[in-house]
Formats: structure tokens, sequence, C-alpha cells
């Protein structure tokens, strides 16, 4: 044990001087300096002034291989006044030949489009940070980043930009409003880096180098984007984005009426610093939103389903990314789904480089059909910077019952009168992020509820070329409840160690390829054994960039409740029953310089009850460039059981069609069709964005059950929302 303490303070003390380290691309500079011309974006480069502006180029290879310069050119220039950031890419083309997109959907899939993006981090903290940009075509990519280097595709907010395109290059021209941007007043260096994918020459590459096994977005390989003179607070920064909303909907499976629907509400957005931003909602509707994308559900627990609600979106990491995948405090959908809110407001952003702090309150209305009491959530974070890129965060919940009663009707569903949940976390992050890790604290508190409430977590990464290697542990109590949160699981133990091989042949089809073991063991408090998952792969990566792996797997199960193993209703196998499987499968995604392209996975092999499981997905997808692109979804699942299951299969069917008539109008239709819940769902939303993050919306979705084919729901909304700016 003595010698065990030891080795933890020696990697303590190893950590916290990596942190300390200096910038990876520090000598990486483009200064940038303030015009008096006037910019008009238009993808041309005519003014003069373009023409003083420092030029970053000599972009670095990232991928297939990063021991080069990027055969690829590209040249950035940025320039700006007292309103807007500029920046131009000239994104030249080794030969002729027509770029790749997917269409001009906002928020492209990044490795399927032919684009420039690029990076900000405003306090230069490696660790928070914007990204704008797009794809060949015109349509517009935009995101926060948090983490370091991951990117929250569904912010939005207002900028411009326009793409077009030349024999021999393309080039991309953008406006992005300081008041877009969170920043710290008086600041004179931001961290910055550009990157361009082409997809037909098979080249990522970056302006400021980033080694092959991190993403261009990672934070911890940015340069500096040095202004010639400070940068003063924006001034007023009051954005209120009003809506008006009127539909029809109809349940046929009672006898109600069709339901009329009219509602106007806002919300608005004030900053009161330039880095420091309250949002503001009141009586929000969220009809707009896309619809969740269904699953064949054999999971004994919750699935988890992303927030894409805007208003939740802006630092969402302070809150929703605290703890854990299946270890969340706080997950925003718990608010306002099935029942309306009121209002609410959110304080978030950075007091100054090492402190962020976020602050959230929301009202939702009581429902006198299920006795639901008016809530009030109230949720509070507060981040500090240590070391280079790591960061202590703490974190409050509060879910309060108002004015309930429950003794007073025992005829409807009792409700919690609180739950609370008060927790800290350490994020490792190293200067190079080679070393990632996390330690979590958590304890729940309920009436009557307090013994066995607590939780702790923790993880530690280890990334380089050819190595990656993890441990994560889990314990979460027995009484642990996080009623705002996301926590599917109670009362275990779990360890979860991976580790990873590359190799890179030289001069073959092949880039790199090498294997791969995952376990997963689930225990009880006291040690005893109650899941297990061994995975064992072997991954390559093709030089044209497919992707292909197979693995096998050994994996246990010791029931703690009834399961049915087909979700089907039909009957459960019994808590304590023990099943054991192995079952061995591949996964193979396309090359994206097709028209057509196309991935499958398989699974075959054992499953509960001494049964077998079969599942082949495949996603197929053709674009007609750059306006319609066309996708089909397919999950199919056959499952061998013993009575009163026997043979059950399951389809799931999912089309898609994007068409992008221009880079601000769109038009989307799906069909979902899901045998397990024997459901077929029609949505169709057509999107006019006449004015940048203002939008006229006509969303209709239609719900049917499939056996026998019956209409179950309709319904037709429109919705007109504008953003309204000081």
């Amino acid at each position: 044990m003595l010698r065990l303490k030891y080795l933890i303070n020696i990697i303590a003390c190893i950590f916290s001087l990596a942190s300390l380290a200096q910038k990876v691309n520090k000598d990486f500079e483009v200064h940038i300096t303030k015009t008096q011309e006037p910019i008009i974006v238009d993808g041309e480069m005519k003014e003069a002034v373009w023409q003083q502006a420092q030029t970053a180029g000599q972009f670095f290879m990232v991928l297939p291989m990063d021991t080069s310069k990027a055969h690829v050119p590209t040249e950035v220039k940025m320039l700006y006044d007292n309103k807007n950031l500029y920046i131009i890419a000239i994104c030249h083309l080794v030969k002729k030949v027509p770029y790749m997109v997917e269409s001009l959907r906002r928020d492209f899939v990044f490795g399927k489009n032919d684009n420039f993006i690029f990076f900000l981090d405003p306090f230069n903290d490696l660790t928070n940070g914007y990204t704008f940009g797009a794809n060949a075509a015109g349509a517009q990519w935009d995101g926060m980043l948090y983490e370091g280097g991951k990117a929250d595709l569904n912010w939005d907010n207002k900028w411009t930009s326009v793409v077009k395109n030349y024999d021999d290059k393309w080039i991309f021209e953008a406006a992005i409003p300081f008041k877009t941007i969170r920043y710290k007043k008086g600041s004179t260096t931001w961290g910055v880096n550009f990157s361009r994918l082409d997809i037909t020459a098979a080249e990522k590459s970056a302006w400021a180098p980033v080694p092959r096994q991190f993403p261009t977005a990672s934070l911890a390989h940015t340069g500096e984007l040095i202004f010639d003179q400070p940068l003063p607070n924006p001034g007023l920064n009051l954005a209120i984005i009003p809506y008006a909303l009127t539909g029809i909907s109809k349940d046929y499976s009672s006898t109600n009426k069709s339901l009329y629907k009219r509602e106007i509400g806002a919300d608005a957005k004030i900053a009161l610093t330039s880095s420091l931003n309250l949002d503001l909602t009141a009586n929000p509707d969220y009809s707009q939103v896309e619809v969740d994308k269904q699953v064949t559900n054999l999971d004994r627990y919750e699935l988890f389903f992303p927030e894409k609600r805007q208003f939740f979106l802006e630092n969402n990491d302070l809150f929703g990314n605290f703890g854990l995948p299946n270890i969340r405090p706080f997950f925003s959908r718990r608010i306002g789904l099935g029942v309306p809110i009121n209002f609410g407001a959110r304080l978030s952003g950075s007091i100054d480089k090492n402190w962020r702090i976020g602050v959230m309150n929301m009202l939702t209305k009581k429902l006198e059909d299920t006795g639901l009491p008016a809530q009030n959530f109230t949720v509070m974070a507060l981040q500090r910077r240590v070391f280079a890129r790591s960061n202590i965060r703490v974190l409050f919940i509060n879910k309060q019952s108002l004015n309930y009663e429950p003794w007073k009707d025992t005829t409807k569903p009792e409700y919690s009168m609180y739950n609370r949940n008060i927790g800290a976390e350490y994020n490792l992050a190293s200067f190079n992020n080679a070393w990632t890790g996390k330690f979590l604290l958590l304890k729940s508190f309920s009436p009557g509820v307090n013994d066995k409430s607590l939780t702790h977590a923790a993880n530690l990464q280890y990334t380089n070329r050819h190595w990656t290697i993890f441990w994560q542990h889990e314990y979460v109590g027995e009484h642990y409840s996080a009623e705002v949160g996301y926590v599917p699981r109670n009362n275990y133990i779990r360890l979860n160690p991976t580790i990873s091989y590359l190799f890179f042949p030289k001069r073959t089809v092949i880039l790199s390829h090498g294997p791969r073991y995952n376990a997963n063991y689930y225990f009880t408090p006291s040690f005893e054994t109650t899941d297990y998952e061994n995975i064992l792969s072997y991954i390559f990566n093709l030089r044209d960039q497919s992707t292909f792996d197979v693995w096998v797997n050994k994996a246990y199960v010791k029931l703690l409740q009834p399961f049915d193993p087909t979700n089907s209703g039909k009957d459960s196998l019994a808590a304590g029953t023990e099943h054991r499987a192995k079952a061995f499968g591949f996964d193979y995604v396309s090359k994206p310089q097709r028209l057509f392209t196309y991935s499958a996975s398989a699974r075959f092999g054992g499953y509960y009850a001494n049964g077998k499981l079969y599942n082949v997905t495949t996603d197929l997808g053709y674009r007609f460039q750059p306006y319609v692109r066309i996708t089909l979804n397919t999950v199919y699942t056959h499952i061998e059981l013993p009575q009163p299951w026997n043979n059950v299969t399951y389809w799931l069917i999912g089309p898609r069609i994007d068409v992008t008539f221009t880079n601000k109008l769109f038009l989307t239709s799906f069909i979902q069709y899901n045998s397990q819940i024997k459901n077929i769902n029609i949505n169709t939303r057509f999107q006019w964005r006449y004015h940048p993050a203002s939008d006229l919306f006509l969303v209709y979705t239609d719900n049917y059950y499939s056996s026998p084919l019956s209409i179950h729901t309709r319904a037709f909304v429109i919705k007109f929302t504008f953003w309204w700016n000081s």
C-alpha cells in the first residue's frame, strides 16, 4: 500500500510538471491589423487592404501522415474593424476536379466534405473556444469548443460567409461579429488554428501542426493570433429573439378534437461583460427541433439522447459535461420535455482567463391531469483553471417541487419534494494533450435518503501516435439519485481498461492497423461480479480514408432485476439468472470521395438464455452535389430464444432526403419505421434562414401504428423567429 501511495505521488508530480510546460505551437504567429476600409464579404478579395494583410500559409499535413508539409496549398488572411473579425481562405486545388460535399446543409459531417474550418481560443486557455467555417459549396459550420477540442455544433449564432469556386481554387470569406464571440476586453492575443480537408487528395492539413492522433480542433496545438492593438469592449450587446407560432394537432387514438396552438415567446441574450452572457427565456417552444433518431432498444437501462434546444447550448459544457457519459448529474433534457417551461434564466461565461461561471434557473408549469406540480430547477457551476490546461469544477443542482401537497389527492402519482446534488471534479489535460483524465466526486440528497448516496469515478488516458492506454473506474452508491441527470444504473463498481496500438506500414494501401482491447467489468459494492464484457478488435485505416475492423467478444451477465430480452412485453428472465455469450462482428466505412457512400456493421453470436442474436446495420448515401442528399439507414435484428419468446425479428428503417436549395433554404424529410414498437414516424421540416440566425420553420409530422396500419397523431406547426441585435 505504501509503494502504491509513492507511485500515485510520482505520477501526480509528472502530470503537474507537464501541465506547466509552455504552449506547443507558441512560435506560430499570425498578426492581424485593424482596417478602416470597408470589407464586402463576397469571396473575391477585391479590397486593397487584403494585399497588405499577413498570410498564414505553409500548412502541415495531419492525415494521412503528420511528418511533412501539406501537398494541397492553403493561404489564410485576417483583418478586423470595430465590429467584425474578417477572414479569407484561398483553398488551392492540385488538379481540376469537382469538389466533394454532401449538400448545402449547415453543420455538415466533417469527413464527408471538402472544407475549411478554423478555431478561435479568445482566452488562450487551450480549453474553450469557437469554430467557424464552410464546405466547398458554401454550407456554414459553427460550434462551441470545449474540453480542449470537442465541438458542439448545435450552437448557432450570427455571422456571414460566402464561398466562390474557381477552376484552380475555391475561396472562403467570412465576417464574425465581435458580439458573437465572448472574449476579454483589452486582450491582444488569442489562440488560433486553421484546418483544410481535401477529400479527393485524401489530405487533412493545419497551419499550426497537429499530431495525427488528435483532431485539428485541438486547442492545445493552436498558434497565436496577435492583434495590433488591445480589443475594446464591443459595447452594448443585447439580442432579443421573439417567436410567434401557430399550429394544429390531433390525437386519433382518442376522441379529442383537433387542438389549435397559438403562442408567442422570446429569448434574450444580454452581454453583462464582453465574456459573460445572461440568457433569458419566457414561454419557450421547441417545435422546430428535429425529432430524436429511433433505435432498436434491447438495453436493460435508459438510453441517452443529446440536447438540441438552442437555449441550453451556450457554455453547456459547464453543466452538461460534468461527470462521465453514464454518470451525468445534470442533463438538460430533464427540463421542459413533456411539461411546458414558464421562464428561465442562464448566466454563463468567463470571468477572466482562469475562472468560468454558470448559473441556471428554470420554472416549469403545473400539470393538473397527472398531478405534476410546478417545479424549480437551479444549477450552479464554478470552474477554476489550474496549471496550463487543467481545471477544477464544482456543481450544485436543486430540483424543487413548489406548493406541493401530495397527500391531498392520493389517486395521482407521487413526486419527490426535492432532489439535490453537489459535486466536484478535477479535469486533467497536459500541455500537449498526451495525458487527459478526470477525478469525480458526487453526493445526492433526497427526503429521508442520504446514506449510500455517494458516487466516485476517475479515468486517465495516455495517447501518442502508436499507443492509446486508458483506465476508468466508477462507483455509484445504492441510493444515489440524480433526478435532473442521466445515471441509468446504481449500486455498482465498474472497471474499464482499454489499450490499443497502431502500426504504420510504408507504401501500402493500408495507412495504419493494429489491435485494440477493451474490457468492462461490473461488480456489486462487495465485489461480486454481475457483468463483464471483453472485446478484442483489429482496426485497419486505409489510405483512401475508408476504415475496417473485426472483433470478437465474450460477455457475462447476472441479472439484478427481471428483464425482457426482446423488450416486447412477452415475458421476463428472472432476477439472479446468469447468462454467457460469445460473439464476433465487423464494421466498415467506405471512402468519402465518391457520390455514393456506404457503411455496414454486423454482430453474430450468443444472447441471453443460450439464445442467438444477429444484427446488421447499414447506412447508404448518395449526393446530387450540392443540392440533394439521400440516405437510408437500416437495422436488422434477429433473435432466437426459447419459449415464450421464440424467434423475433425487428426492422428499423429510416430513409431521409435533404434538399438544400441554397445555404439558407432547407427542406428535410425522413421516415422512421420501427417494427419493435410497431410505429411509423414521418417528419418534414422546411427552414428559411431569411436573415442571420432568424428563421421561418414549417414542420409537419405524422405518426402511425404499423400493425394494423392506422394513424396515431398528426401535427403541423409554423414558427417565425427573428434575431434583433442592439
